[in-house]
């Protein structure tokens, strides 16, 4: 879908969109044939311009029917109109229609490019497997135009234009099966970065068995798929941050539980169990898209866990990176395994001062906030108000959670440094005081657990049932904010 900023309405509109608050609804003078009719049909429908609510009708206008469509947000909300984008682009997306017209007369700059994004965003579809998908329930639009929109909302635009391409590729990733995307294949869809000023560097399997990456290795040794670790580092600064903040995302391609073996029923959703390796990829593209002028590195530990002749069994003992020895009660607790020798690597390379992993990490993290909200777990206080601000601003919603000493005797082996689950009780928190164990002192750390967000079960206000694209506007927020605005 083509989208595109004029100064005036093309004749060959096939829908009409408006973005209304409660107020501007009573005043705005809609630019219709028939401008009172609109206010009053949609009053009809109880339509208010209260956020969230939308209301479709159809109408003559310049000699042609066409779908006139209100939707309503609150006052000032960013998250509101780029919802109000989606919820534009999905009401249409099948109907036949090509040519969305979204009239800014009413809005800022700002809040123009966010509807905009928003209907980006939920124009991403993955039909490419779908051999007998019937026309009307085929995407039409071809075309979204803002009209009339102030002269910055091009330049606003422009920046989350690039977010909207990183958020398309981390659900590109995401929503792959598993025998399409695993860890060699993963790095190739991320090679195209290049383009955009990435630097790309690959630690193949005997690269990291040489640097003693035990606890990774040990994951993907039942899989005939080697492990990779892909690294991606965008420089914006041209050397003035020395430190990059580093992000560091779980790439399992596949989970099958290992020996430890999931059960059936549900299996063929683990092929999103490398959501926080799709968001840092995504992030990074978002960042070098828009050209960011910060320095910033992304980290994806690749791996396949299957349970083959060669897989490794629980009871195991293996050597992480750091020295630290890990004793393997559960091999379905994978993830952190493969982070904590990623984590560590990241350290000893780039010594940075922040660092910040993404992983669909624990179920128990879901039990306890559902899917509104990823998990937040951080030794720092600054670095975890900078994250829940992000967070809020960009929609991509984060909640707290505790770590501290009291949660380390959990994890404690009687035979090794540490084994890589603790009982049934605060199994989220244990996980993130797994990894916690492998950070430096004096390094702000975040874990973000997001096993409940990066996959939806039905449709939201910017994604298409399936992958969300969780994380990738969260982090570039973060970066803008925390990084670029020095």
């Amino acid at each position: 879908m083509d989208i595109r900023f004029a100064s005036q309405r093309p004749e060959d509109a096939d829908v009409l969109g408006f973005v209304l608050t409660k107020s501007t609804f009573e005043t705005f003078a809609f630019p219709l044939e028939n401008p009172e009719a609109a206010r009053e049909t949609a009053k009809l429908a109880r339509f208010e311009g209260a956020a969230g609510q939308s209301f479709l009708y159809i109408a003559s206008e310049q000699g042609r029917m066409v779908r006139i469509v209100l939707l309503g947000v609150a006052e000032g909300d960013t998250a509101d109109f780029s919802k109000a984008g989606g919820e534009l682009l999905a009401k249409v997306q099948t109907c036949g229609a090509k040519k969305i017209i979204l009239h800014a007369e009413n809005l800022s700059g700002k809040a123009a490019a966010e509807v905009a994004f928003g209907a980006a965003q939920r124009n991403w579809r993955i039909d490419k497997y779908r051999t007998k998908l019937a026309e009307t329930a085929k995407p039409s639009v071809t075309e979204f135009v803002v009209v009339c929109a102030p002269d910055d909302a091009t330049a606003v635009w422009q920046g989350l234009e690039a977010v909207a391409a990183g958020t398309a590729l981390t659900k590109e990733l995401v929503s792959e099966p598993a025998n399409v995307i695993y860890p060699e294949s993963f790095v190739e869809r991320c090679l195209h970065l290049k383009e955009l000023g990435v630097e790309i560097t690959v630690l193949d399997d005997k690269q990291m068995t040489e640097l003693g990456m035990g606890a990774l290795l040990g994951v993907a040794q039942g899989s005939v798929r080697p492990a990779k670790l892909l690294v991606m580092k965008w420089d914006g600064t041209a050397g003035a941050q020395e430190k990059p903040v580093v992000f560091v995302g779980k790439g399992v391609t596949f989970d099958t539980g290992g020996i430890s073996i999931k059960p059936a029923a549900g299996m063929e959703d683990m092929k999103w169990d490398m959501g926080g390796a799709g968001a840092v990829a995504g992030t990074m593209k978002a960042l070098a898209g828009r050209k960011a002028k910060a320095h910033v590195v992304g980290i994806c530990g690749l791996v396949e866990n299957m349970p083959d002749g060669n897989a490794q069994r629980p009871g195991d003992i293996v050597t992480s990176m750091s020295g630290q020895t890990i004793e393997v009660i559960n091999t379905d607790a994978e993830g952190r395994l493969v982070l904590c020798d990623a984590l560590h690597w990241a350290q000893e390379t780039y010594k940075p001062d922040t660092i910040i992993d993404l992983a669909t990490l624990t179920g128990a993290i879901i039990i306890s906030l559902g899917k509104e909200h990823a998990g937040l777990f951080s030794n720092s206080d600054e670095l975890s108000d900078q994250l829940l601000a992000a967070g809020k601003a960009s929609g991509d919603k984060l909640w707290r959670m505790p770590v501290g000493p009291a949660y380390d005797k959990l994890i404690d082996s009687p035979i090794a440094d540490i084994k890589n689950v603790g009982p049934r009780d605060a199994g989220s928190i244990t996980a993130a005081q797994f990894l916690q164990r492998f950070i430096k002192d004096g390094v702000k750390w975040a874990h973000l657990d997001i096993a409940g967000t990066v996959w939806a079960d039905k449709d939201g206000p910017t994604w298409a049932k399936g992958a969300t694209g969780y994380g990738v506007k969260l982090l570039d927020r973060f970066v803008a904010d925390n990084f670029e605005a020095k």
